[in-house]
């Protein structure tokens, strides 16, 4: 078996407004695998200040998977604990060997059978460009919407008010994402305000790594809270346990490219089994190589929620890609 990789810049059609600033560019690296006339495709999705594995010697550590591919699954596995977005593309481009052509997890959704229901996210921005994007999700169809605070709160307030004066809970499920925007005062009126609006959930009201303080705002919040960079960085099961053991979220946020690929993300839906925790799977920026992997992972996970995939049309030289969007609904093109 052989593997290479290469760098790929994806380039935003328009600035993207995130909790890591504004977004021009992202950087990807490209896996390759390749074995007795058949190749394999993944993306090592790192996620420059957010992924866990976003250091210096990041590529040295691509450069030395590509030469030890041989060394096999479990080997790997071990040693790329703490490259999360690697084995993200590892396990990508294993699979796309086994099952060919834009395949990662064969189901009736790769089939052209059955679809996703995705949420539609809003960026960060001022106030007529944040509500240019909801009318312009609600004209398509969503009815499940996410919309990134912490930045405005005032203003960001006033559009979830218009909102729920327009929509009732039953015609339009509203997110919201703080991103750790908030602190521990703050939070808590929040939770407050969003609970009057029927708000569905929130994630990461604070700062990750504050475990005792965001356990004290998920016990018996007025609005359920979703960990997600909380998830990132705990990479032993342990830890896994540990968190929700004391944190008690009333939801978990799955992004494979920042918990260890799908074999993490597996771990995270049993631990949340044993606690009674629900989850959806949500893309972080990743080209149309890791989005099409993602979503057919999603797929045969069976969660009925609208999930938190993106569509791959915010990047101006993207792959091309077999899924594509009808309203709020992710389809493949068989």
């Amino acid at each position: 078996m052989k593997a290479e990789y290469s760098k790929y810049i994806l380039q935003f059609k328009r600035p993207s407004g995130t909790s890591r600033g504004v977004l021009h560019e992202k950087e990807t690296f490209i896996l390759e695998v390749s074995e007795n006339g058949k190749k394999g495709i993944g993306e090592c999705a790192v996620f420059r200040g957010l992924s866990f594995d976003d250091r210096s010697d990041y590529e040295q550590k691509l450069e030395w998977v590509c030469k030890n591919i041989h060394l096999g699954y479990e080997s790997l596995k071990e040693k790329l604990k703490e490259y999360p977005s690697l084995w993200f593309g590892y396990e990508q481009a294993m699979s796309n060997l086994k099952h060919g052509v834009d395949l990662y997890f064969p189901s009736e959704f790769t089939k052209g059978n059955k679809s996703i229901k995705i949420n539609g996210l809003i960026w960060m921005g001022d106030f007529n460009y944040m509500e240019d994007q909801i009318h312009e999700k609600l004209e398509k169809g969503f009815r499940c919407i996410k919309l990134k605070i912490g930045v405005d709160w005032k203003s960001e307030y006033d559009i979830l008010k218009k909102l729920r004066r327009k929509f009732s809970k039953d015609q339009l499920e509203l997110r919201v994402d703080a991103n750790g925007g908030f602190d521990q005062s703050e939070a808590k009126i929040v939770l407050e305000q969003l609970s009057e609006l029927h708000i569905h959930s929130i994630e990461q009201p604070i700062k990750a790594g504050n475990w005792n303080d965001m356990a004290k705002l998920c016990y018996n919040a007025p609005t359920p809270i979703a960990l997600d960079e909380e998830l990132i960085g705990v990479i032993h099961l342990d830890d896994k346990k540990r968190l929700l053991e004391i944190i008690r979220p009333q939801y978990i946020i799955l992004k494979p490219a920042l918990i260890g690929g799908f074999s993490g993300a597996d771990e995270w839906i049993a631990l949340s089994r044993e606690y009674n925790i629900d989850w959806w799977v949500t893309s972080a920026l990743e080209s149309n190589i890791g989005l099409n992997a993602i979503a057919q992972y999603t797929y045969v996970k069976n969660n009925p929620m609208p999930q938190g995939l993106g569509t791959g049309g915010l990047f101006t030289n993207n792959f091309d890609t077999p899924l594509y969007l009808e309203g709020e609904r992710l389809f493949f093109k068989k």
